[in-house]
C-alpha cells in the first residue's frame, strides 16, 4: 500500500486511515459530520495527494489531449482549467479529469488515484501525434483547503490575491515561503477554497504554515468520508462509483462537457446517443421518508420492480435527509417524479429533484 508524504501527519493527527484506491488514506479524524460542516462553515483541509498528475507538453499536446477529451481544450487559456472525461471505445468513461493549461504548449492533467496506471497506457496507446508525456503522480503532492473562510485564512500565505482568482482558474506562484506552487480554485466540495499542487518535498512545509495561517478561523484536518459527503451534496459524480468503464455520459450527464465541434475517441456514437436521448439517467433524489440510501440499493417503482440501481448515497449533514444519486429509464428522470429506495424490506419513497441538493 502507497503513503503520502504526510501519512506520518495524519497518524500523529489520530486519523483514521484505510486503504484507498491503494493508499493509505485519512478518513477521517474527529468524525465525519463533525469535518462536513467545518467545510461548509469554516475552513477544512484534505490531503488528496493520492491524485495523479500527467504533463503533456510539445507542439502536438494539444492535438493529443483533444483526441482522448470530450471537453474542448482549445478553448483554455493560461491559467484556466476545464473538467473533462476520457472516453472509451465501447460508449463507457476511462476516467474524468480536470486539464490545466499551464502555458503555450504545455498541459497538467489531473485524474483519479484509482486509474493512474490505467489513464496513462490509455493516453499513451493514443499518443501516435508526439507528444511529450510525463507522470508527476509519485513526485506532486495535492491539498485541498475548501470552505467559505479559506480565502480569508490563507491570504497571509500568499502576494498574490486569492480572492480574485475565479472558479476552474488558477496562478502559478508563492504559497507558504514555497515559489511554482499551483494555487487552483476547481474545488470538489461546493464551498469554495483551494487546491495547492506542490512537491512532496514541499508540502510539510505547506501543511505546517496553512494550520498555522487558518487557526483563527477554526481550520481543521478533513478526512475522505466528509468529502464524500460534500461532493454527493453537490451531485459531483465518482468514479468507480456513478461513472466507469460502462456507463455512458450522456446518460451521466456529461454532455455539456462533450464537444462535438471536434473528432474524439467514440464521438460519433457519442452524438448519436446525445441527439437520440439515453434510455437511463443518473438522477438525484431525496428520501421522503427517514432512510439513508447506500450504493448498490434498488430502485424499484410502485409495484416493486426494480427499475435501477443507487450508485451513491448518504445522509445528508447539511440537509439531514437522505439523499442519492443513481440510474433509472427516462421515464423516471424527471424533477418530481416518484421512485422508491428498496432499504431491507421496505421500499422507501422518493423524489427526484434537481442537483445540487446542497445551496450555499
Amino acid at each position: 500500500m502507497k503513503s503520502t508524504a504526510l501519512t506520518s501527519t495524519h497518524e500523529a493527527l489520530g486519523a483514521k486511515l484505510v486503504s484507498y484506491a491503494g493508499f493509505n488514506m485519512p478518513v477521517q479524524y474527529e468524525g465525519v459530520s463533525i469535518e462536513h460542516e467545518t467545510v461548509r462553515q469554516s475552513v477544512g483541509v484534505f490531503d488528496v495527494s493520492h491524485m495523479g498528475e500527467f504533463l503533456i507538453e510539445g507542439p502536438h499536446a494539444l492535438e493529443l489531449i483533444q483526441k482522448v477529451c470530450s471537453n474542448d481544450a482549445s478553448k483554455l487559456t493560461i491559467g484556466k482549467a476545464q473538467y473533462s472525461y476520457i472516453p472509451n471505445d465501447n460508449g463507457g468513461i476511462v476516467d474524468d479529469l480536470i486539464i490545466y493549461k499551464i502555458k503555450e504548449e504545455t498541459y497538467l492533467l489531473v485524474v483519479n488515484a484509482g486509474n493512474i496506471e490505467k489513464d496513462w497506457n490509455w493516453i499513451s496507446s493514443k499518443n501516435d501525434v508526439g507528444a511529450t508525456l510525463r507522470d508527476l503522480s509519485s513526485e506532486y503532492s495535492l491539498l485541498a483547503i475548501q470552505g467559505p473562510k479559506a480565502v480569508g485564512a490563507m491570504q497571509s500565505l500568499s502576494s498574490h490575491d486569492l480572492s480574485e482568482i475565479k472558479f476552474y482558474n488558477f496562478v502559478v506562484g508563492d504559497f507558504a515561503g514555497i515559489e511554482h506552487v499551483i494555487i487552483s480554485a476547481t474545488g470538489y466540495t461546493g464551498s469554495g477554497g483551494f487546491e495547492i499542487y506542490c512537491k512532496n518535498s514541499e508540502v510539510k512545509q505547506i501543511w505546517d504554515k496553512v494550520f498555522e495561517a487558518g487557526a483563527s478561523f477554526g481550520i481543521k484536518p478533513v478526512g475522505l468520508a466528509a468529502r464524500d459527503t460534500l461532493r454527493l451534496e453537490m451531485g459531483y459524480c465518482l468514479y468507480g462509483n456513478d461513472i466507469d468503464e460502462n456507463t455512458s455520459p450522456i446518460a451521466a450527464g456529461l454532455g455539456w462537457v462533450t464537444k462535438f465541434t471536434k473528432d474524439f475517441t467514440n464521438s460519433e456514437a457519442l452524438k448519436s446517443e446525445k441527439e437520440n436521448g439515453p434510455e437511463n439517467k443518473l438522477v438525484g433524489f431525496e428520501l421522503d421518508e427517514r432512510g439513508i440510501p447506500r450504493h448498490g440499493y434498488d430502485i424499484v417503482d410502485g409495484h416493486g420492480k426494480t427499475i435501477g440501481v443507487v450508485t451513491s448515497g448518504t445522509m445528508s449533514p447539511s440537509l439531514n435527509k437522505g439523499i442519492g444519486l443513481g440510474y433509472v429509464p427516462a421515464i423516471y428522470s424527471e424533477v418530481g417524479s416518484k421512485i422508491n429506495i428498496q432499504i431491507r424490506k421496505n421500499a422507501v419513497p422518493a423524489t427526484v429533484v434537481k442537483t445540487p441538493f446542497y445551496k450555499a
